[in-house]
């Protein structure tokens, strides 16, 4: 509803940064998408495969064997989409975190464990990038340090509960660091009206009052662009915890996730059944072998990652912009 609020006004130039980074996002979600599961484990390629797998019997039989490729190519032009949306929905958020956090770190100028604190929460969503990495993530921590602390390492399988752990334990901290930067904003009232002082001529109260409001009745605005990224990166967690098969224990791993086998009974029903439950029956059936936890496993992890690249680069826009253009 916000982004539609900007993208409607046909003044300030909103729509065409939305538009902009729309047509950016695209681009970049479907280099991403190219990218080898050796230096990107999202897991696209085993969920695709799988659900290409599942389909093939049932295309076979109807003699639709041309729609496999199609079906492929669809599912990555629908991920592709849902990536520039999601980016277009963030470049706002990010932009607005990049002055909060600009802000925050210039009223905490006295308090170093809170600009810590600061730091790294802004720098998180760069550790959910480095978490899906291959060489940076498994392959350092399984080929480099197993070398000299290998009791302390968690096992391959638990890695992957680790960095669920890893992704809530930012997602709090983030929450940790709410009030700081909703207060860099409305600090921005006594800023607007110190500069509006400094303007010759005379000012009314009224004018005062009205740029003190504005910020005060926007500062919901603010909140919502500040929550949102880490309510989406918190829920997509639990879903990928949930849904594609993952345990919170850190422990030996689970057995390895095989694509579901289709038969007949996918499409069998019971006689006595009328129409409509057979029909049902089988729409549950076929959903039941396309939507594997192999499949959600690389969804979920692409929206994380992707959700968190969005985050990273629309902030650090947002902070060249104040730091290059807005001081010349």
């Amino acid at each position: 509803m916000v982004t539609r609020l900007y993208f409607s006004a046909k003044e300030g130039g909103e729509r065409s940064v939305c538009l902009t980074f729309a047509f950016l996002f695209l681009l970049l979600a479907m280099l991403v998408q190219v990218v080898r599961e050796e230096t990107l484990e999202l897991g696209l390629e085993p969920g695709l495969a799988s659900v290409t797998q599942n389909l093939e019997p049932v295309l076979k039989k109807q003699g639709w064997d041309w729609a496999l490729p199609v079906i492929k190519l669809a599912l990555r032009l629908g991920l592709a989409v849902l990536g520039s949306l999601l980016g277009a929905f963030l470049i706002f958020p990010g932009l607005r975190l990049a002055q909060t956090h600009q802000d925050a770190l210039t009223l905490s100028a006295d308090r170093p464990l809170l600009q810590l604190l600061l730091h790294t929460s802004f720098l998180s969503p760069l550790c959910t990038l480095w978490l899906w990495t291959k060489p940076v993530a498994r392959d350092f921590l399984y080929q480099t340090l197993r070398r000299s602390v290998t009791s302390y390492l968690p096992s391959e399988g638990a890695f992957d509960s680790l960095r669920l752990w890893v992704l809530v334990a930012l997602c709090l901290l983030r929450l940790a660091v709410t009030r700081p930067h909703l207060q860099a904003y409305l600090c921005l009232a006594k800023s607007r009206v110190e500069q509006l002082r400094k303007e010759a001529g005379r000012i009314e109260a009224r004018e005062i009052q009205q740029r003190v409001v504005r910020v005060y009745c926007y500062v919901t605005v603010v909140s919502l662009q500040y929550l949102t990224p880490l309510i989406l990166t918190l829920h997509c967690t639990l879903l990928l915890k949930t849904l594609g098969g993952y345990s919170w224990s850190l422990g030996p791993a689970p057995t390895s996730l095989a694509p579901a086998q289709p038969s007949d009974t996918l499409i069998s029903v019971d006689p006595a059944e009328d129409e409509a439950q057979q029909t049902a029956a089988q729409v549950a059936g076929a959903l039941g072998s396309l939507l594997t936890p192999l499949f959600l496993r690389g969804v979920l992890a692409y929206l994380i990652w992707w959700a968190a690249a969005c985050q990273l680069l629309s902030s650090l826009l947002g902070l060249c912009f104040r730091q290059h253009l807005v001081a010349s």
